[in-house]
C-alpha cells in the first residue's frame, strides 16, 4: 500500500493523474509534463498515456515524496515514482495466469524466461485485459468503460564479464476503449431546451446508475512502445551506469463535448509523442566514509497534438429554442449570410500544435560519515530546459468570426452602432464559442521559453541503534514552463498593446496565459524511523511549498492554465506494519495535510476568475489513510492461504475549483482478496475491490454552451473476480 500517493483516472483512457501529498498535475493537458515525475526501470515516461502499461514481474515499486532533482534528471518537483521489474534469469522459469472477473472480463498472461548462452539470458511476457463496460448507454450505443488492452515486452540480458552487465528492454501496447461515463449532476437552465428537442436527460437523483446518453462513443485509442538498453560496468572504485531509450506513444479520441443526448459539439483529437532519454551515472562502490554519485541527464521529446471541434445537427435548434432565433437570423441578414448560416452543422475549428523540448541536467550527492552513527548527505542538480512551440488553425465557424465592433453591416457601419439593435451585442457575444485563435510564433510571441535552475538537497542521518533512525531533510525542487497545448491558449495581456501595434489580433481577441512558468518547490522534513520485534513505523513531518503551481482547470473543450502565486502544505506521513500474531500482520499508514492557497490571485473560479489565495486547494483531502489486515496460513501438504482485506478512507474534498463547493468527493473503500497457492506451482486467487460499492466523484467540470450545468466522472463500481496461475 501507498500511504501518500493519490491515483486519479479522468476523462480517457490516457488521462490518469499522479499526486504526493496533494501536489500533482499534469493530466490531460498534453503540454504539461507531471510534477510526480514516473521511471520505469530507471527509463522517464513524460505523460500518463506511456506510464499505464501492464507489466510483469515487478520488483520494487518505490514512491518518494518530496522533490527529488538531485537523484533523478528529470521534472520532479513534487515527488518521484519509481518502477523497477525483475530482469532474464540464466535459469529456466515460466508463469502463465488466467482470470475472469465480473463485466464479462477476461484475464491472460504470460512470462517465460531461460538462458541462450552461459553470457546471454532472455525473457518474453504479454497479457490481454478485456472487459465488457459497466455503462449502458441509453440511446443505442455500446457499452461505455470497457477494457480491451494487451502488451508483449522481450528482454535480453548479456553478461559477458563479472564486471558488465547489458540490458535491452523492448515494448509495445496498445489500447483500444471506450472511456469514461459522465454523470449529470447539475441541471442548469439549458436542460429544458434539450427536453424540449427530444434529447434524454438523465436523474441527477441518481448520479450512480451508469446510465450515458451520449450521441458520441468516446472511443479512446493508444499505442505505446518503445526500446531501452542499460550498460552497467563495475571497475575498481565506482560504477558506470548508461540508460538510452527511445518511446514512441500516439494516441485519439473522439468525444461527445456537449455531453447530452443532442448532436451539438463533437470533438475529435490525437497525438504523437516521440521521446529520446540519455543517462549516465558514476557511483562510488564499497563501504566507505565517503560515497558519491554524479549524474548527468538528456531529454528531447516532440509533441505534435491536436484536434477537431464540430457543429452537428442540433446546435443551430438548440440555439434557436433558447430564444436566440429571431436575433441570429437578424444577425445573419445584417451580414449578409444566409439563414442558419450560424451555428450550422459542420462548421468546425481545428487546432493543431507541436512541441520541441530539449533539455539536460547534472546532477550529484554525496554522503559523509561524520560519525559512526551520523551522516550527512548534500546533493545538487542543474536544470536546463528550452521548448519551442507553434499552432496552426483552420476556422469556419462564422458567427465566432464577426467583430459586432469594428466589422461593418450591409449598412456600412458595424452592429453595436446600430441603436435600435445595440443592446442585444454583448448576447451575440456570449455565444461567439469557437472565436479565431491567434496563431504564433508572429511577431511579438516567439513560442519559446528557456528555464535553468539549481537546485539543492541536505540531509542530516542519525542512527541511535540498529534499530531507530532519526532524520532530517531540506530540499529544492524545479519543474521548467508548460505550454497550454489547448484550444483555451490565448496571447498574455501583457502582449495586448504589442499585437494591437503590429496589427496581428483576431476578431474577438481575448487574453489569457500561452504558458505557465516554471514550478520552484521547497520541502522541509523532520522523520523517525523505526523497527522493533514485531513490526515496524516510519513517521515524517514535512513543510512543502510550491511557488507557481502550474494549474490546469477543465472547462469542457479546453483547459486554463495559470501559475498558483505559492501553495503551500504542511503535514505529518507515516506507516507501519505489525505482526500482530505470527500468521496476522496488521498494516497502517496516512497522510494529515493542512493545504493552503498561500497566493492565487486570477484563479478559474465556478463564475470566472477568482482569488484563491489563503483558501484550501481543491481535490486535496486533509485526511487519508489506509489499513489492511492479511492472515496467512500454512496449510500443510505443500499449501499456503492468505485472506486479506484493506480500508481507504480520504476526507471530505472539494473536487475542482470551477464546480460549485458542494460538488464534494469523499472515500471509504473496502477491498479483500483471498489466495492458495501450493508447492506445485498451481496459485488461485480470488478478489473484489470496491466491495462497499462506495460512491464518490472522481473529477467535475461545466459542460460547454449550458451555463448551470455540471458534469461529474464516477468512480468503478464493485468489481471481482478470480484468477488462477502455473509457476516454475
Amino acid at each position: 500500500m501507498t500511504f501518500t500517493l493519490r491515483v486519479t483516472p479522468l476523462q480517457r483512457s490516457t488521462n490518469t493523474n499522479f499526486s504526493i501529498r496533494g501536489f500533482g498535475n499534469g493530466s490531460n493537458n498534453t503540454g504539461i509534463e507531471p510534477s510526480v515525475g514516473v521511471f520505469i526501470d530507471g527509463v522517464y515516461r513524460s505523460r500518463a498515456a506511456a506510464q499505464i502499461g501492464d507489466l510483469p514481474r515487478l520488483q520494487q515499486v518505490e514512491v518518494l515524496s518530496g522533490p527529488q532533482s538531485t537523484l533523478f534528471g528529470k521534472n520532479a518537483s513534487a515527488g518521484v515514482i519509481s518502477v523497477r521489474t525483475a530482469g532474464p534469469s540464466f535459469v529456466e522459469q515460466a508463469k502463465v495466469e488466467l482470470g475472469i472477473g465480473n463485466f464479462n472480463q477476461r484475464l491472460l498472461k504470460g512470462y517465460y524466461t531461460n538462458s541462450i548462452t552461459e553470457e546471454l539470458a532472455f525473457s518474453v511476457s504479454g497479457g490481454l485485459n478485456k472487459r465488457d463496460g459497466y455503462t449502458e448507454s441509453v440511446v443505442g450505443l455500446d457499452d461505455m468503460n470497457n477494457r480491451d488492452r494487451w502488451n508483449i515486452r522481450g528482454q535480453a540480458l548479456y553478461q559477458p564479464t563479472e564486471d558488465t552487465s547489458i540490458r535491452l528492454i523492448a515494448d509495445y501496447s496498445e489500447i483500444d476503449e471506450r472511456c469514461c461515463t459522465v454523470a449529470d449532476v447539475i441541471n442548469g437552465p439549458t436542460t429544458a431546451a434539450v427536453r424540449a428537442l427530444g434529447g434524454t436527460v438523465l436523474d441527477v437523483e441518481d448520479q450512480f446508475e451508469f446510465k450515458s446518453a451520449l450521441n458520441q462513443d468516446p472511443n479512446n485509442t493508444v499505442e505505446d512502445g518503445g526500446i531501452s538498453v542499460q550498460v552497467d560496468v563495475d571497475y575498481d572504485s565506482f560504477a558506470l551506469t548508461s540508460i538510452t531509450a527511445f518511446r514512441k506513444n500516439t494516441s485519439s479520441y473522439d468525444s461527445d463535448v456537449d455531453y447530452t443526448s443532442l448532436d451539438i459539439l463533437t470533438e475529435t483529437g490525437a497525438t504523437d509523442i516521440e521521446t529520446f532519454t540519455q543517462e549516465f551515472r558514476l557511483t562510488s562502490t564499497g563501504d566507505n566514509e565517503f560515497d558519491w554519485m554524479i549524474g548527468g541527464f538528456y531529454f528531447s521529446e516532440e509533441v505534435d497534438t491536436g484536434d477537431v471541434l464540430y457543429y452537428g445537427d442540433g446546435t443551430r435548434p438548440f440555439f434557436n429554442l433558447l430564444g436566440l432565433q429571431p436575433l441570429l437570423e437578424t444577425a445573419e441578414d445584417l451580414y449578409a449570410f444566409p439563414r442558419n448560416a450560424f451555428f450550422a452543422a459542420n462548421n468546425f475549428l481545428a487546432t493543431d500544435f507541436l512541441q520541441e523540448n530539449d533539455a539536460f541536467s547534472l546532477f550529484a550527492t554525496v554522503d559523509y560519515d561524520l560519525s559512526d552513527r551520523l551522516t550527512a548527505t548534500v546533493g545538487f542538480s542543474y536544470t536546463d530546459d528550452e521548448k519551442d512551440v507553434s499552432v496552426a488553425q483552420i476556422h469556419n465557424e462564422t458567427l465566432s468570426a464577426i467583430d459586432f465592433d469594428t466589422d461593418p453591416t450591409v449598412f456600412g457601419v458595424p452592429l453595436s452602432f446600430i441603436p435600435d439593435l445595440q443592446p442585444f451585442v454583448p448576447t451575440l457575444k456570449g455565444v461567439q464559442f469557437l472565436p479565431p485563435q491567434l496563431v504564433f510564433p508572429n511577431e511579438v510571441e516567439s513560442g519559446n521559453t528557456s528555464d535553468s535552475k539549481t537546485t539543492w538537497s541536505v540531509r542530516l542521518a542519525y542512527e541511535v541503534n540498529q534499530n531507530f533512525n532519526i532524520f532530517a531533510t531540506a530540499a529544492t525542487g524545479f519543474k521548467a514552463s508548460s505550454w497550454n497545448l489547448s484550444r483555451d491558449t490565448r496571447p498574455f495581456a501583457s502582449d495586448q498593446s504589442a499585437l494591437e501595434t503590429a496589427n496581428l489580433t483576431r476578431a474577438n481577441q481575448s487574453y489569457g496565459t500561452r504558458y505557465a512558468g516554471p514550478e520552484e518547490s521547497t520541502v522541509y522534513e523532520l522523520g523517525v524511523k523505526a523497527r522493533f520485534k514485531r513490526g515496524a513505523f516510519n513517521i515524517t513531518l514535512f513543510d512543502q511549498t510550491i511557488e507557481g503551481f502550474q494549474s490546469s482547470i477543465f472547462v469542457g473543450t479546453g483547459f486554463v492554465l495559470a501559475n498558483a502565486g505559492e501553495q503551500s502544505t504542511q503535514g505529518i506521513e507515516f506507516d507501519s506494519s505489525f505482526n500482530l500474531t505470527d500468521n496476522l500482520v496488521l498494516s497502517f499508514g496516512g497522510t494529515i495535510l493542512d493545504p493552503v492557497y498561500d497566493s492565487f490571485v486570477g484563479a478559474n473560479g465556478v463564475d470566472g476568475p477568482v482569488d484563491l489565495s489563503g483558501t484550501m486547494p481543491a481535490g486535496i483531502h486533509e485526511r487519508s489513510f489506509v489499513g489492511g489486515l492479511t492472515y496467512n496460513v500454512d496449510l500443510g501438504e505443500g499449501m499456503y492461504g492468505f485472506i486479506r482485506t484493506d480500508y481507504i478512507y480520504e476526507s471530505e474534498a472539494q473536487i475542482v475549483e470551477n464546480v460549485p463547493p458542494e460538488l464534494t468527493r469523499e472515500v471509504g473503500t473496502l477491498n479483500a482478496s483471498a489466495g492458495l497457492s501450493m508447492d506445485n506451482g498451481v496459485s488461485v486467487k480470488i478478489w473484489v475491490r470496491n466491495l462497499n460499492n462506495d460512491e464518490y466523484f472522481l473529477s467535475a467540470f461545466p459542460p460547454p454552451i449550458q451555463s448551470g450545468s455540471f458534469n461529474a466522472y464516477p468512480n468503478q463500481p464493485r468489481t471481482f473476480g478470480a484468477t488462477v496461475s502455473y509457476e516454475f
